[in-house]
């Protein structure tokens, strides 16, 4: 356990762990002294001399106070070290995410990841303020009672020593029963959330179609295995946490038993006995709450265990010594190859060039692997064979940052942060002035966006930028990319489902987004692909035909097929019906 703590906390937050938990201990520890001198108050009380117990009294009192005080200090310094520990599993998570590939987030690891970073740490955190001292009390205090009984009488002090292990096996029973539908019951979960946001995401579609909430067949699946995995918990449950409870009143039986037994052959004085009975009291009594507090206890376990798969996934290798930074800005791609994972090949001995200062387009049909060709120069990913060069370095020998500010990426699927407008351009450079993010906003006329929006450049844009249109987030894309100011440029061409005003005026941006840059597009307009330096065409993973446009025609290729096709398909229009009169 202290393995997966110093894995998933840090060595820091462990040692800071230990110290609360040495707090808790040391109030439990006070709190069974305390119990503890009962017996001797009680059997002076109930003896010849009452007056005798004004020391044990003083005694208690005194426990009672240093109780008091640890107990106080225990729960402050628990309550720190819990706001502390979010701030410190968050940041964990989040240095370690940035660092991991995208090929890393898939949709069941995203939503996973989702609950891990909310309702887990939650869980963390609410363990380490609440049950760690209820923890020790349950352990610590029943150990120094069962010494202090000792003293007294080593008979009923040996009873207790022997139902410890009986209790303490029943609650391992319990705890097995439990763990085997906790990892179940937290992935059926993670799914539910996956499809209720997906849900609440995608109304305009499922409206369109007529699919409701009771047609909605991936959620209700989710719910149904949810519930069914809740009813799986509460069966195991159930008779674990009965076979637990019943346990322990047996061990408090027996204990109580003895004591009478004891008292009727004047073993015991009546005074002894009533103390010694409490501390048995006080002995089951924690062992008992142990129980309410393993259903939590196994939760924050198996978050800690799931954060600890997430912080144990390899991230994107970082050069050890960073090349130096090229002077000019081209790219190539030599004999390169890779897959996703799933046993399919979508780049298979790939070779390619974009000279610096040209554009290069890159043609080919759906699932050839243009965007892919995209990422991997950008590092999204590592290729599994050849290399990826930028500026004649390969990728892997530069640094993520140094890459990333060398490369503008502009895609079609646009994501805004939930800010503003003027929020999500300065993205692309953190330093710029206000009038360099206004001059970068006014190219991509993201100017005529605000000038109707009521908050103008501080409007918001809502998450994912859902209270602006398709066209209105790409131009504001579009800005943040001018913005950054970047010598390369990767473009999976964005203006192919756009309406006539957006389209000019994302058309404009990237006019000047391209100029004097090396510029790798993935084109699905005519226009853009006519207007290429060089195009290739990929087919099957690979280039199969590179070429002007011009040569690419006259080659009469698989390029002329689907330019042919192409503009076959962008001169269509509905045909007139033909109507009958009866």
């Amino acid at each position: 356990m202290n393995a997966l703590l110093t894995r998933v906390l840090g060595r820091e937050q462990t040692e800071g762990l230990h110290r609360v938990l040495l707090w808790a201990a040391l109030a439990a520890a006070l709190q069974g002294v305390a119990y503890a001198l009962l017996v001797p108050l009680l059997t002076r009380l109930l003896g010849d001399d009452p007056d005798a117990a004004w020391p044990w009294v003083a005694a208690l009192a005194a426990a009672t106070v240093a109780y008091g005080a640890v107990a106080f200090t225990a729960a402050v310094r628990g309550n720190r070290f819990s706001a502390d520990l979010g701030r410190t599993l968050h940041h964990r998570i989040g240095d370690h995410v940035v660092a991991l590939p995208l090929g890393w987030f898939d949709g069941e690891r995203t939503g996973a990841l989702g609950q891990l970073a909310g309702q887990g740490v939650v869980q963390v955190m609410n363990a380490a303020a609440n049950l760690l001292r209820p923890l020790c009390i349950a352990f610590v205090t029943p150990a120094v009672v069962v010494l202090a009984t000792f003293a007294f009488d080593w008979r009923l002090a040996l009873a207790m020593l022997v139902a410890a292990p009986v209790a303490a096996v029943a609650y391992r029973w319990s705890g097995r029963l439990m763990s085997r539908v906790d990892r179940q019951s937290h992935a059926a979960a993670a799914e539910t959330a996956d499809r209720l946001v997906e849900f609440a995401r995608h109304q305009p579609a499922l409206r369109a179609f007529g699919r409701t909430a009771e047609d909605h067949e991936l959620l209700d699946a989710a719910l149904r295995e949810q519930h069914a995995k809740a009813r799986a918990a509460v069966r195991v449950g159930v008779p674990g946490i009965a076979g637990f409870a019943l346990a322990v009143q047996l061990c408090f039986t027996c204990v109580l038993l003895l004591g009478t037994v004891l008292a009727l052959g004047g073993s015991v004085g009546a005074g002894e006995l009533i103390a010694v009975l409490v501390l048995a009291v006080r002995f089951v009594e924690p062992m008992g709450a142990a129980a309410e507090l393993g259903g939590s206890l196994r939760m924050a376990r198996g978050t800690l265990e799931r954060l600890d798969e997430v912080l144990a996934a390899d991230p994107l290798p970082q050069p050890a010594t960073t090349a130096p930074l090229p002077e000019t800005y081209g790219i190539e791609l030599d004999g390169v190859s890779f897959g996703y994972g799933d046993g399919r090949t979508v780049l298979d001995g790939l070779d390619l060039r974009v000279p610096a200062g040209h554009t290069v387009a890159l043609v080919g049909p759906s699932g050839s692997g243009k965007t892919t060709v995209t990422r991997l120069i950008a590092r999204f990913w590592d290729a599994t064979g050849g290399t990826v060069r930028v500026g004649g370095a390969d990728v892997r020998d530069l640094t993520t940052d140094q890459l990333m500010s060398r490369l503008a990426m502009v895609f079609q699927d646009v994501y805004l942060f939930a800010g503003t407008i003027e929020g999500n351009i300065r993205a692309g450079r953190e330093d710029a002035t206000d009038e360099e993010v206004r001059e970068a906003g006014r190219i991509a006329r993201v100017d005529e966006i605000t000038e109707r929006l009521p908050d103008g450049w501080a409007a918001r844009v809502g998450e994912g930028g859902a209270a602006l249109s398709g066209g209105e987030r790409q131009r504001v894309s579009l800005a943040r990319a001018l913005l950054k100011r970047a010598p390369v440029v990767l473009l999976d061409e964005a203006t192919s489902a756009l309406d006539a005003e957006n389209e000019a005026a994302i058309q404009q941006a990237l006019d000047v987004l391209t100029a004097d840059r090396t510029v790798l597009v993935v084109a699905h307009r005519l226009d853009t692909v006519r207007g290429a330096d060089l195009i290739a065409f990929l087919e099957d993973g690979r280039v199969v035909e590179r070429g002007t446009h011009e040569e690419l025609l006259a080659l009469g290729g698989r390029y002329a097929a689907f330019w042919g096709e192409r503009e076959q398909a962008s001169g269509w229009r509905l045909a007139a019906r033909s109507q009958t009169r009866g």
